[in-house]
């Protein structure tokens, strides 16, 4: 009988656990592990943020400066900083936007609780204060709330685009206005008569590599990345037929054996077989339909007579893609080859094959009756450079769908509501905690001013990152802020502190609101650990620790 350890943690779990207790094995190790994911994306906060060249596990190469997609490919083990990579997510599905700015000041707080509690204060008094700061915070954002901005025309582009400008700028510094002016003529195209129910996925989005940004449109429709099946490349004001599954002769569920004795009975077969084929594709013909378009496989001789029939075929393997055509073009999707019905057939302007930067793409318009669904064609020399344009898009998109939908429901924050942007308002919050503080009594102060000090991290990285002197910008920051300009924010271009009004620089004040919510409860959550207990991994070692040879015949 194998001996049992005598006392302790040992005694209870299994062999092959980790078990790490106290401030030094505990606490200090997951303050410094969120630290340390802190300081991966904060040198990409801001307009002149760094990109990150990440290459996952499946080799695939990312170069961006996209917080959200950062920490999401770079798979973080460590569990506390997964508590902050989680706010993140949450910050990204929540908002679309401000990611970085959560995990960034997450990281901040835990820098600032790191050296309270290296002066004394234990982590429950940290969390005290800290949770005090975070109220009075959000207490003190909504008076920087810009005066009207309460109210908004979700189809007046202007309004959007101001809404919009900061999260897009933050991907793609210097050609935000012709961004931001694409996206919101895509958004305002799509955005139902009541607002509440617009949808983010009707607006689309097709990479072409080639051209540059200043090439990108808007199409009214949707655009396939494939040629159409056949020789017909254009058809004007056309009815569709969908068929989910394929156009083909159908095969019987049994099989059978035909015995043919003779040439002329297998021409009658073969012949009966073309006649089927030929009245099927002559009743869709007949319905009025003038394009069919394919779930599953098009048959060599359902096509002949398509082309007979001068029917255009296009193929839509992917049943979300044809979920989203038959949206656009109003079109009922049958299930098998058959005549179908008036009310199942769909209408579109136009459909044609155009070739754009050597990719024959099929372009589907339907203006004149208004389409629930519009694509940004956009143009960029490499894939890397368009899989950061589109996620630039979807920050736009996702700001607006937060503007409309917040602004009227939400009491808690009507969300086409903006705060002063380029740090101003980080700032001006800084400032107020601070004295705030001061106001306090017991041990919570030094939280609360630390709290405040933190949010000093957001100008200094915008300097920083811009190659200005982050000193000198956060000390004119806080004269020009004490004096009763509460807009004063930096100007990156010439490196100054300037009103933002006078910039146009704003942010959305609920992506502001739940990054600092989400940032402060994941360093309290952090501080509450006091033990980390691992129990062993289940399974054989991993694939990268077995020794070499390991797995193969002995010969």
């Amino acid at each position: 009988m194998p001996l049992l350890p005598s006392h302790g943690i040992q005694s209870m779990l299994k062999e092959g656990h980790k078990h790490f207790s106290g401030l030094e094995e505990a606490v200090l190790k997951n303050i410094d592990a969120g630290k340390q994911l802190s300081n991966i994306t904060r040198t990409s906060l801001g307009p002149n943020g760094r990109n990150k060249m990440v290459i996952n596990h499946l080799d695939k190469l990312f170069i961006t400066n996209d917080a959200a997609t950062i920490v999401s490919e770079m798979e973080v083990q460590h569990p506390a900083a997964k508590i902050l990579v989680l706010a993140g997510k949450a910050q990204q599905e929540e908002i679309g936007d401000g990611a970085n700015l959560t995990i960034s000041f997450a990281g901040e707080l835990l820098q600032g609780a790191e050296e309270l509690i290296r002066f004394g204060l234990h982590p429950s008094e940290i969390i005290s204060g800290f949770s005090k700061a975070i109220n009075k915070a959000i207490e003190y954002l909504d008076a920087l709330v810009e005066n009207g901005s309460e109210i908004m025309d979700v189809t007046n582009k202007e309004q959007v685009v101001i809404r919009m400008k900061a999260a897009v700028a933050s991907k793609q510094y210097g050609q935000e206005d012709i961004l931001c002016s694409l996206i919101a003529d895509a958004c305002i195209q799509v955005c139902p008569k009541n607002p509440t129910n617009f949808n983010v996925d009707n607006v689309r989005v097709a990479k072409l590599v080639g051209g540059g940004l200043q090439n990108s449109t808007i199409v009214r429709g949707m655009v396939l990345k494939h040629d159409s099946v056949g020789s017909i490349k254009k058809m004007e004001k056309a009815k569709i037929a969908v068929f989910a599954g394929g156009v083909d002769t159908s095969a019987t569920e049994t099989k059978g054996t035909v015995l043919i004795q003779s040439a002329e009975q297998l021409e009658n077969y073969a012949k009966t077989e073309e006649a089927k084929v030929e009245e099927l594709i002559k009743a869709v013909a007949d319905s009025g339909a003038k394009v069919i378009v394919s779930g599953g496989a098009v048959g060599e001789m359902a096509l002949h007579f398509c082309e007979r029939y001068k029917l255009m075929v296009l193929k839509i393997s992917s049943k979300f893609e044809l979920r989203r055509f038959c949206r656009t073009t109003g079109t009922v999707a049958l299930l098998k080859l058959s005549q179908p019905n008036p009310a199942d057939l769909g209408y579109a302007d136009s459909i044609s094959v155009e070739e754009v930067g050597g990719a024959r793409v099929t372009i589907v318009k339907n203006e004149e009756n208004g389409s629930s669904v519009s694509t940004l064609v956009l143009r960029g020399s490499t894939d890397s450079i368009l899989d950061d344009l589109e996620r630039a898009v979807d920050d736009g998109v996702n700001t607006y769908r937060v503007t409309i939908i917040n602004s009227k429901f939400l009491a808690m924050c009507r969300d086409s509501r903006i705060v002063p942007g380029a740090a101003a308002t980080e700032i001006e919050l800084a400032r107020r905690l601070k004295e705030f503080s001061l106001k306090e009594t017991g041990l919570d102060q030094y939280a609360i001013a630390k709290f405040a000090e933190s949010f000093e991290m957001v100008p200094k990285i915008l300097a920083e990152n811009a190659g200005l002197d982050s000193m000198e910008i956060i000390s004119s920051l806080y004269a020009e802020h004490a004096a009763g300009n509460t807009k004063v924010g930096i100007d990156l271009e010439e490196g100054v502190c300037k009103d933002v009004s006078s910039l146009n620089i704003w942010d959305l004040h609920v992506t502001k609101f739940f990054a600092l919510k989400y940032a402060a409860d994941a360093a309290c959550t952090v501080l509450r650990v006091d033990q980390i207990i691992m129990a062993k991994q289940a399974g054989g070692p991993r694939r990268d620790q077995q020794p070499a040879g390991a797995g193969m015949d002995e010969d």
